[in-house]
């Protein structure tokens, strides 16, 4: 089903009827026409101006893309690496935390391939965990790391990004570290590998002899197709002449530039800002070969020039201002709302073909805005609740359904028997992926069955039937999915036990009376069901051994005759002073 942002969207691309005053092919029609019938050296004079103009702005924005998608691309190199350092400082330092942490730094290592060495250092400047591919692995190593300029970096820019370093004479290194969201969680280090950077900027190739590289905040060059130059550093006089060069870009508003390289040979530069970093990326091509088949141009039409000059140079300036204009608000626009400015609007009145688009373009910006309220809110729904809970919130538009309320609810809880001495002899790596199947089997069964997954803590599950969305015989619903979920978890405890983990698996469920909603606090929601049914499902599961499912009276009640339950008797739950009879059950009736 499409969503009404999206139908919004395809109306806003329609064609709508505006009024037409002129006609965009008549006017350039006549104006080609006229230039057509005076001398051939007045379409010279036309062709080289608007050669030139083309080739100078196509020039400049093939440089600025390169530039732009060199920079874009260092960045989110940058970024991905900092989002997965941001995972090894959550935790506080505790007495139990250490594992933890070094799971963490494990775990990003292995999904940031960049990544040299991560060093986690605690709130008091303590060294307390040193992680390599390269040097030895430290734990608990006690130095006192408060004196580092990463650390006194962090303590004062949040973020901090050490120089670029050259280790063997030949790979670029730099250190990050960043500090947690709590002071608590400490501080990481880590020595980043540059490569990629280098590999980035040696894939530039614009024309035959068109190459990027890269400058730091000081001028020095620290990534180049010819590593050598890299290597054997920047004097300052060539540090000063690109720190110009990046200064004149600037203030051209990131136009490419003709000027001088460092082996003072003429070129066309364009430069991209990494401003995290104070990094600037420079792409140039030399002038001969960016304005090459302009020059072949003005030598063959040089001829003509001398006829009509005057008539030609007026023409070509009428025609440049008359396309320019509105194509280059077009651009400015489209590059706006490409960027995520969906409140920009396109403001042209020529009353052609050109006004028709930008009308175009404002609307599919209006309908953009619609579009990505509507993903941010689902997204940051989803962050918190079940899918079907934040689809609810979105098509009501009012969170009020989220609010406390009563509602006759099955809770079902389910959890691995033996988990706890199997985690305490397996192998991290080994636990992970048990938990991962597990994970994977049971949330297929509860989406299958639009049942609310509230919670999950390590091995253990609370899901909701009922709420809150209703549905019809939610007991039934509810004993259905549980006997799904045996089954698929029987499975993998078969696949287990080859190889040695000696797992098991219970069910627990209770029909009742809940206050069902959403708890937490302003940064963190979930919604949950408090009441006698949850505490009463949870002991039952508890209670159930490796292939039970363990129903209530009332759920026992709602199955019978559907459902075959062999009834267990009273049994004493833990938290309950009186005995509570109890079902395990069968299979479905019939089966």
């Amino acid at each position: 089903m499409k969503s009404s942002s999206e139908d919004g969207v395809r109306r806003s691309v329609q064609l709508q009827a505006v009024p037409m005053r002129r006609s965009l092919f008549r006017k350039y029609f006549l104006a080609f026409f006229a230039a057509v019938i005076v001398p051939l050296a007045v379409s010279g004079i036309g062709d080289a101006w608007f050669g030139y103009r083309d080739q100078r702005a196509m020039l400049s924005a093939l440089l600025r893309v390169e530039a732009t998608s060199a920079a874009s691309k260092i960045q989110s190199f940058l970024d991905g690496i900092k989002d997965q350092l941001g995972w090894t400082v959550q935790q506080a330092w505790t007495a139990d935390a250490e594992g933890h942490h070094r799971l963490d730094a494990l775990r990003v290592m292995r999904q940031a391939p960049a990544i040299v060495s991560i060093t986690l250092v605690d709130d008091a400047g303590v060294e307390r965990l040193h992680v390599s591919r390269i040097d030895l692995n430290r734990i608990e190593g006690g130095s006192d790391r408060s004196g580092d300029p990463a650390v006194m970096g962090v303590r004062s820019h949040g973020t901090w990004f050490g120089p670029v370093t050259f280790r063997d004479g030949s790979e670029p290194f730099m250190t990050m570290a960043m500090a947690g969201n709590r002071k608590a969680g400490g501080i990481v280090v880590a020595e980043i590998n540059l490569k990629l950077v280098w590999t980035v900027v040696s894939e530039i190739r614009v024309g035959s002899r068109g190459q990027a590289f890269v400058l730091d905040r000081t001028g020095r060059l620290i990534a180049h197709p010819d590593i050598s130059k890299v290597l054997q550093g920047t004097d300052e006089k060539t540090a000063a002449a690109l720190t110009r060069l990046r200064d004149e870009i600037a203030a051209a508003g990131g136009e490419a530039t003709a000027a001088r390289n460092a082996e003072n040979e003429p070129v066309v530069t364009a430069m991209a800002a990494i401003p995290n970093l104070g990094w600037t990326v420079f792409v140039e091509q030399a002038q001969a070969e960016a304005f090459a088949p302009l020059y072949a141009s003005l030598w063959r039409t040089g001829g003509l020039l001398l006829v009509a000059a005057i008539f030609a140079s007026a023409l070509a300036y009428l025609l440049a201002r008359r396309m320019t204009g509105p194509i280059r608000l077009l651009e400015e626009g489209t590059e706006k709302i490409g960027a995520g400015q969906f409140e920009h609007r396109i403001d042209i009145a020529t009353g052609d073909e050109f006004e028709r688009l930008a009308d175009r373009f404002n609307d599919m910006a209006q309908e953009l805005v619609v579009s990505r309220d509507r993903s941010e809110r689902i997204a940051r729904l989803k962050r918190f609740l079940a899918p079907q809970v934040a689809e609810l919130v979105e098509k009501s538009g009012d969170e009020s359904v989220l609010a406390g309320q009563r509602a006759e609810v099955v809770a079902v809880f389910c959890d691995l028997r033996g988990f706890t001495a199997f985690s305490a002899h397996a192998e991290p790596e080994e636990i992970m992926q048990v938990l991962r199947e597990y994970y994977e089997a049971l949330g297929a069964i509860i989406t299958r069955c639009e049942a609310t997954l509230t919670n999950f803590a390590a091995d253990g599950l609370m899901v909701l039937v009922n709420a809150p969305v209703p549905c019809a015989d939610p007991a039934l619903r509810a004993v259905e999915m549980a006997i799904d979920m045996q089954d698929a978890i029987q499975r993998l405890i078969a696949e287990w036990r080859l190889r040695g983990h000696a797992i098991g698996f219970g069910i627990g469920l209770a029909m009742g009376w809940a206050t069902v909603g959403r708890i937490g606090y302003e940064a963190r929601v979930d919604y949950t069901a408090i009441g006698h049914v949850v505490n009463l499902a949870s002991r039952l599961c508890s209670s159930a051994a490796d292939q039970q499912i363990l129903v209530d009276h009332a759920v026992a009640q709602s199955v019978r005759g559907k459902i075959l339950l062999v009834a267990l008797g009273p049994r004493q739950l833990k938290g309950f002073d009186e005995q509570i009879p109890a079902w395990k059950v069968g299979t479905r009736q019939g089966e």
